[in-house]
């Protein structure tokens, strides 16, 4: 009989907002999708009756090597301040900062996956001038690296797996977890960012439900306004790489369906921008976020001539909270 997969999740510099998502998972529920893949959940912080020295006792035994450690989850990003000391972050009990216990585990683990941008790239946690040092297990923000340095491999041969997003849909985590228990995930299942392809060789774009504003450039002028929010309120889902709108959250949101448009959170560096999250910056009144594949000029052209072929359905309905115009009927004129 096959021996089931041990499964360790560390929490580390960031909301638990992953793990909140993950509970969300269904058909079937967390648990019971995680045995049925033959996954065995040593411990969590959050979800587990482990505490204190219980908890201890299982992080020591998978760090000396005395229990085999397959799959190691880490949430949140490494904090390693004050000057790479870690010690702004100990964990509880040891006295020892978490990013030695996630460098020792980590060397023990034959999967590593970092779980949420905080962990893939930094995240949230290391805005506003990043006091407390975080930083990715495998990257610091674009730059390859992090706390685990670049050249590191798991027992499998392969990087960190980085799970991003903020937070990551629950399906983007277990597929994963599901695709390396059946040892059907490799190298070439990873994007250029380490990050699963199953979900980032799509754009947020994609199943978008405004995407017929946006192929008219008929662009929402407030935030309660129907149309496209790429023009004017900072939407990046023409170049976000997730399956937002194609796999929903709970099976019907996303946050295009909720009115806020897309951020990009999957991508390193999101979290500062260099403009309002809600503001599109432009240059000569075009919009510097542009599909990432399509030339500018092609771009304008089409957006004129889309705007010229604009209906007045699409165009009065586009800054309006409501249909204020309905499609007309009409024969098509097939028999």
């Amino acid at each position: 009989m096959t021996k089931p997969l041990n499964l360790l999740w560390l929490q580390s510099g960031g909301c638990g907002g992953c793990t909140l998502s993950l509970l969300n998972a269904e058909q079937p529920q967390l648990f019971a999708l995680l045995e049925e893949s033959g996954i065995r959940l040593l411990w969590h912080p959050s979800l587990s009756q482990e505490s204190g020295s219980e908890a201890l006792d299982i992080l020591r035994a998978c760090a000396e090597g005395r229990e085999r450690l397959d799959l190691l989850c880490v949430e949140g990003s490494v904090m390693t301040g004050p000057h790479g000391s870690g010690r702004f972050h100990l964990l509880s009990g040891t006295g020892r900062p978490m990013m030695s216990w996630v460098t020792d585990l980590a060397a023990r683990a034959q999967h590593v996956l970092a779980v949420g941008t905080c962990a893939a790239f930094g995240g949230i946690t290391a805005t506003g001038g990043n006091p407390g040092g975080a930083m990715g297990l495998q990257y610091d923000g674009d730059h390859p690296g992090g706390l685990l340095g670049t050249d590191f491999r798991s027992g499998s041969g392969l990087p960190v797996i980085n799970v991003a997003g903020c937070p990551t849909h629950p399906g983007w985590v277990l597929d994963t977890l599901m695709a390396l228990a059946l040892s059907r995930f490799g190298l070439a299942d990873l994007d250029p960012l380490n990050r699963p392809r199953l979900y980032t060789d799509h754009l947020v774009h994609h199943g978008c439900p405004r995407n017929e504003y946006y192929e008219f450039k008929a662009s929402a002028e407030k935030t309660s306004d129907q149309g496209c929010l790429m023009e004017n309120l900072g939407c990046k889902g023409t170049q976000a790489h997730a399956d937002c709108n194609t796999r929903l959250w709970n099976g019907s949101g996303s946050c295009l369906r909720g009115g806020y448009a897309c951020v990009s959170c999957t991508e390193p560096s999101f979290e500062e921008p260099g403009h309002p999250f809600a503001e599109t910056p432009k240059i000569a009144g075009i919009p510097i976020g542009l599909p990432s594949d399509m030339p500018k000029a092609w771009f304008v052209a089409l957006a004129a001539l889309s705007k010229s072929a604009m209906p007045k359905r699409v165009r009065e309905n586009a800054v309006a909270d409501h249909m204020v115009v309905t499609p007309i009927i009409k024969k098509t004129g097939f028999k």
